[in-house]
């Protein structure tokens, strides 16, 4: 196979990578919800009465994007919610590092304890790359979106990144 026709390939591959990360973040996430709270009310950022109701959807949210991936339905505004969720995560990290606070990231609920610093902010701007690259070129190979919509995918031969519709 030609270089080019192996793109779409590619561009399956960081999909369904971008859909691991989600789907595994959000499960372990729903695998200790009281934990999971706990770790977000350590941030010290959200008022009291809206704790629960995050940590409790934030993990449906994540498994949601990583199905929606995983399927390729939607991809580029799954993808755009991906990143936006990443920033915010980031953000998250960087304030209660800033302030001093020695927590754990809860990325990946209780199974995956990392405390907040460098470390856990440059890890998780790697694990957002898959997603903003499908926010760049939403990777349709073997989709919904293709099979339903008719969709090309952007990383097909010929494409360029902003060619097509979201």
């Amino acid at each position: 196979m030609r270089e080019r026709e192996l793109l779409p390939w590619v561009g399956l591959a960081v999909r369904l990578t971008a859909a691991g990360i989600w789907l595994f973040a959000g499960i372990t996430k729903l695998a200790d919800l009281d934990g999971f709270r706990a770790q977000v009310d350590a941030y010290q950022v959200l008022p009291h009465a809206l704790v629960s109701p995050f940590s409790y959807g934030l993990p449906l949210v994540e498994v949601a994007i990583g199905g929606y991936l995983l399927v390729g339905a939607m991809v580029r505004p799954t993808a755009i919610l991906a990143c936006v969720l990443m920033v915010i995560f980031l953000v998250a990290e960087a304030q209660a590092w800033a302030r001093g606070l020695s927590i754990d990231c809860g990325c990946f609920g209780t199974t995956v304890q990392t405390q907040v610093g460098a470390a856990t902010i440059l890890r998780d701007i790697a694990l957002g790359v898959p997603s903003a690259l499908m926010a760049w070129r939403p990777a349709r190979k073997l989709s919904v979106d293709a099979s339903l919509l008719g969709r090309e995918d952007a990383f097909a031969p010929g494409r360029g990144a902003g060619v097509e519709a979201a």
